[in-house]
């Protein structure tokens, strides 16, 4: 007895080829669409850290600029209070009043702070930012305003756009990318446009283009990275929050458009005040 021969139907070998290669078209369609996704993703977190990044510099240039216009001020109103308090006290004899001008006193003479101690080279996050200026051969300059000229916030925004080290895999470009952008933020927080287009230039001659981004494989490595990035804009946002809930992050608020006019504004009323208090001290010695 012949057993007959099985006999492929005409086309299946094709058909299955063509299925196969169906597949894998519409896989690396699929990974195609999740690439474009992770480097939108990219894009727009570095985009959202350039802003986090700015308004954390111009929150801390405030800080310094408030308390370098105005710190004089406060304590020239704390030394007028102490020496009322003191005039006051001498004219009662009264206990409470001596009290009343022994805290006024202690105010005038708080504590020293950690910066203090350090003669200015180290406060209580690290070293301050002339410390730290100077550690790195950077040009000891502080800020002039709150807010960096528009030069300098262009030159500012390109850098960080082309060198931020999440356009990167490797982990030597990476950390040579972060030290670049550390420098990069100093420049920035000064203001010193000349200093963003000398960086703009070096980066252009030798620190390295910025490469194209790098492939990926399987699309699960794609996943992990869209896991990563939405990780580190919920931390960004944090950040963010925290500046804008700050005392100077509130203050900021209050003039977004030109943060240098509120100290002058704070510094006129001050003024004021100090004028007030010399006024109400020499009638209190007056009538002593």
């Amino acid at each position: 007895m012949t057993i007959p021969e099985e006999h492929e139907q005409p086309g299946a070998g094709e058909a299955r080829q063509d299925s196969a290669a169906d597949e894998a078209r519409e896989e690396a369609a699929a990974t195609e669409r999740l690439d474009r996704a992770v480097r939108a993703a990219e894009a727009a977190l570095i985009e959202f850290e350039i802003a986090v990044e700015t308004f954390r510099i111009e929150v801390e240039n405030f800080s310094r600029l408030h308390e370098q216009r105005l710190g004089p001020l406060y304590a020239r109103l704390e030394e007028l209070e102490a020496e009322i308090a003191e005039a006051v006290a001498a004219r009662t004899k009264d206990p409470e009043d001596e009290r009343r001008a022994r805290e006024a006193r202690a105010m005038v003479a708080p504590m020293p702070q950690v910066s203090e101690l350090f003669q200015g080279w180290l406060d209580g996050d690290g070293f301050s930012p002339e410390a730290a200026a100077m550690l790195t051969e950077q040009s000891v300059q502080p800020p002039t305003k709150v807010r960096p000229g528009e030069e300098a916030r262009k030159l500012y925004r390109e850098l960080v756009r082309r060198a931020h080290p999440d356009l990167v895999a490797d982990p030597t470009e990476r950390d040579r990318r972060g030290a670049f952008l550390v420098r990069v933020n100093q420049a920035y927080g000064r203001g010193d446009a000349d200093e963003l287009r000398a960086l703009t230039a070096e980066w252009d001659n030798g620190v390295g283009p910025t490469p194209e981004p790098a492939g990926y494989g399987r699309r699960e490595e794609l996943y992990a990275r869209l896991e990563w990035l939405a990780n580190r804009k919920e931390l960004l946002a944090d950040a963010a929050a925290a500046l804008e809930d700050s005392a100077i992050g509130a203050m900021l608020r209050m003039a977004p458009e030109d943060p240098d006019s509120l100290l002058e504004e704070v510094a006129a009323e001050l003024r004021q005040k100090v004028t007030a208090k010399e006024a109400e001290l020499a009638a209190v010695l007056a009538d002593g």
